[in-house]
């Protein structure tokens, strides 16, 4: 263990030896080497984020019990919010200052049509549109 120490305390001194006996590099390599070291750091950062999001599944803990149902702005920068935990709505009042819980509702049994398209109403008219184009499965063509 302290021969390691010893070992990892005299690589400075050995590279700062070894560096003043050879020519010192040039502006090109210089520029070479903080660019592969930018990229190096960049890919840590960009693999450490995807290993994140494969082993969380891209939610961060807890919040497969957390939902938010929809959403309404009730001002340039107010809204209020429904989300569902547990089985519970919860409403509330979303400022830049503060979050208030308006009201506990209990979940509708007609959730499932209103959560599957939350407060757009384009998504909405796209799904009627398709689920109205598409032949009906009771029908054969034989």
């Amino acid at each position: 263990m302290r021969g390691l120490l010893l070992l990892l305390l005299a690589l400075p001194a050995a590279a700062a030896t070894s560096a003043s006996a050879s020519a010192p590099p040039g502006p090109l390599m210089s520029l070479l080497q903080v660019v592969v070291g930018l990229a190096i750091v960049v890919l840590a950062i960009v693999g450490v984020a995807w290993l994140f999001r494969r082993l969380s599944g891209g939610m961060l803990p807890g919040s497969h019990r957390l939902r938010v149902v929809s959403g309404l702005m009730v001002g340039q920068r107010e809204r209020v919010v429904i989300v569902e935990l547990e089985g519970e709505w919860l409403v509330l009042g979303v400022t830049p200052q503060a979050v208030n819980l308006l009201t506990r509702l209990p979940r509708p049994d007609d959730a499932d049509d209103v959560t599957a398209m939350p407060g757009d109403p384009f998504a909405r008219w796209l799904k009627k549109a398709l689920n109205a184009s598409r032949p009906s499965s009771g029908s054969s063509a034989s």
